[in-house]
């Protein structure tokens, strides 16, 4: 059975790396600028040629058919202790194409919104692009646990080098580090959880491990607290509570990254390791539940912090986080399928609301939505996209947001978790709320006089805005016609669709209509508005955490190293000095005293000898 070509896999990998070795060790075409951005975008277009063939040739394979190529990696007694290749099914390949898509469009996006980058920095962004694309595509063709591991820590380096791009800023530094070391606290879950998992089983292959769960035959000690620290990794990378706090920040780095980063690759990898690695979460029924409750009330909570929010970029980002909850709430009611159909539409739109809020920054030279006004009279190809993708997103029928979320509901539901049903319920009246919010303050309205006079937008980020905006058209064109619905009761899609029209009502009834003014709506709900605008105050108890009980340890440490380690080693030298010293009196410098002493000596021997 034909299950597709290994070899246009390895070169969907290959090209982005090849582009970043060239930009890496060329330094004269990395200084280029434009050269270098060309390399990378041509590169990133023959992955995504060869991602697109790939799905075009693979057909349907029995689920008895194993969809991975492997080569020995860690040699070992009885068999290799680890492979490497490739695994090559329609999540796989569907994700391929998804990030090498909207990697190249964002590349093509970046070459006018970076135009006044020098060109050694512009071709250093280019170099960074390709690395983390090829690290994200490495994770999403992993075969098993340990090269998937590798490719995950790759991303976040990357993450770490993209959102720190312009490092001369001390926020974005510090955005950064953040990013970098709070992610690091799940993938210290998730390196332990895959040892623990490969000593009992002595693999770290997943098609060997599916096929025993799916047999019965894996039989774990502790599975349940395997699994949860594997789950640990999916935490920190796709921003759920309570390690979510890095994501906002992230909004740090140039808008192309934050839609690179939130539409399709990094907080994407946590929602697909977890739909990948299923068929073990599906032993252990426990573990599904928390997944399914933390994503739900990340869900929430993230939306109501995105209420608040007057950044456009970083509205953009709870709304990630919140989507995300979606995501990991579908695969904690045991509907992976329906996670990463959500995660796969979901990366469209989104990557059309960061490119297109890009484009709104550019304009009005401000991220504050309240500084803003009338673009959509000035810009109606901008307003048009960004109201496509707002739409979406708000889960408006016909549009694919629509159909991915009511799958997420519908399994939800089905699974019987009515708390996490209800919250995402919330979420959704808050999901349209917020971000009509946005589309009234910034696209219609009195413009502010500041504002009237501006460029039109480059042809290239116009162009790649407008293409996600069809394509976005497109996919929810084709679930309509398709007849896609989602398993769930009748009443379900006119729910869901009542509470979104209902949160676009209440912001055109605040933002736009004026009839009721924004304070009393906020101090009408002063507490939740409190700790909305202060974060619930995480990042102050994180911020605690580290100064109080990191720094509060080390400088224990350090007291003990001074003065107990160093202390002692010191003692015993000046005990060794003061000896010495004494010693040194013994030594009188006269041949005579010395004779005294070896006669007194070999005297000594003598009597010990009769003695004995």
């Amino acid at each position: 059975m034909r299950l597709g070509s290994p070899e246009l896999a390895l070169l969907v990998l290959a090209l982005p790396f090849v582009s970043f070795l060239a930009l890496a060790l060329i330094r004269p075409l990395r200084r280029s600028g434009r050269p270098a951005a060309l390399v990378s975008i041509l590169a990133m277009a023959g992955a995504l040629g060869a991602a697109a063939a790939l799905t075009w040739q693979a057909i349907p394979v029995a689920r008895d058919v194993n969809p991975s190529v492997l080569w020995s990696w860690l040699p070992a007694d009885g068999g290799p202790m680890a492979s490497v290749g490739v695994w090559v099914d329609g999540m796989a390949m569907q994700m391929c194409v998804l990030v090498t898509l909207i990697s190249l469009l964002v590349q093509i996006y970046s070459w006018s919104y970076l135009a006044d980058e020098p060109p050694a920095s512009l071709g250093r962004y280019y170099a960074y692009h390709s690395l983390f694309a090829f690290s994200m595509l490495g994770l999403v063709l992993s075969p098993g646990f340990l090269q998937m591991f590798v490719f995950w820590e790759l991303v976040g380096l990357c993450s770490y080098l993209l959102i720190g791009y312009w490092y001369d800023r001390p926020s974005a530094a510090r955005a950064a580090v953040k990013a970098f070391w709070i992610t690091k606290l799940g993938d210290l879950g998730f390196v332990a959880g895959i040892v623990m998992l490969w000593a009992a089983t002595g693999t770290f292959d997943f098609w060997p491990l599916f096929q025993a769960a799916q047999a019965g035959t894996l039989q774990v000690d502790g599975l349940a607290t395997i699994m949860f620290l594997i789950y640990l990794g999916a935490v920190g990378k796709s921003a759920q509570f309570p390690l979510h706090i890095w994501l906002p920040d992230a909004m740090e780095g140039p808008t192309p990254v934050s839609a690179l980063i939130h539409a399709a690759t990094m907080v994407t990898a946590g929602v697909y390791m977890v739909a990948r690695a299923y068929p073990l979460f599906a032993l252990v029924p426990s573990v599904l539940m928390l997944i399914a409750w933390v994503g739900a009330f990340t869900a929430l909570l993230a939306a109501t912090m995105a209420c608040v929010e007057r950044d456009i970029k970083r509205v953009l980002a709870y709304s990630t986080v919140s989507q995300l909850g979606y995501m990991m709430a579908a695969n904690g009611a045991g509907a992976p399928g329906a996670a990463f159909q959500h995660l796969t539409t979901h990366g469209v739109f989104k990557a059309l609301l960061f490119l297109g809020a890009g484009i709104v920054i550019h304009h009005f030279h401000t991220n504050d939505v309240f500084r803003m006004g009338g673009l959509f009279r000035q810009r109606p190809w901008v307003g048009g996209a960004f109201l496509v993708a707002t739409l979406a997103l708000a889960g408006v029928w016909p549009l694919p947001g629509f159909f991915s979320k009511e799958a997420v509901l519908g399994a939800v539901l089905d699974a019987h978790l009515s708390v996490p049903f209800l919250m995402l319920i919330a979420t959704s009246f808050l999901t349209a709320f917020y971000m009509f919010r946005v589309v009234f303050l910034t696209f219609f309205g009195h413009a502010h006089a500041e504002h009237h006079e501006h460029p039109a937008p480059p042809i290239a980020m116009d162009a790649v805005c407008r293409a996600l905006a069809v394509l976005t058209l497109a996919l929810g064109l084709r679930a309509a016609l398709t007849g896609h619905h989602a398993e769930g009761p009748a009443w379900l899609p006119w729910i869901s669709l009542a509470w979104a029209g209902a949160g676009i009502v209440l912001a055109w009834t605040v933002y736009q209509a004026r009839a009721v003014d924004p304070a009393r709506l906020s101090a009408a709900l002063a507490p939740i508005d409190i700790l909305a605008r202060r974060r619930y105050f995480l990042d102050a108890i994180f911020a605690g955490a580290y100064r109080f009980l990191l720094l509060g340890f080390s400088q224990v440490i350090g007291w003990v190293d001074r003065y107990v380690v160093d202390g002692v080693l010191n003692a015993l030298s000046a005990g060794a000095l003061r000896a010495g010293d004494t010693l040194r009196r013994l030594q009188t410098g006269r041949a005579q005293d010395y004779v005294y002493g070896v006669a007194l000596g070999v005297l000594l021997l003598l009597v010990w000898a009769q003695l004995g």
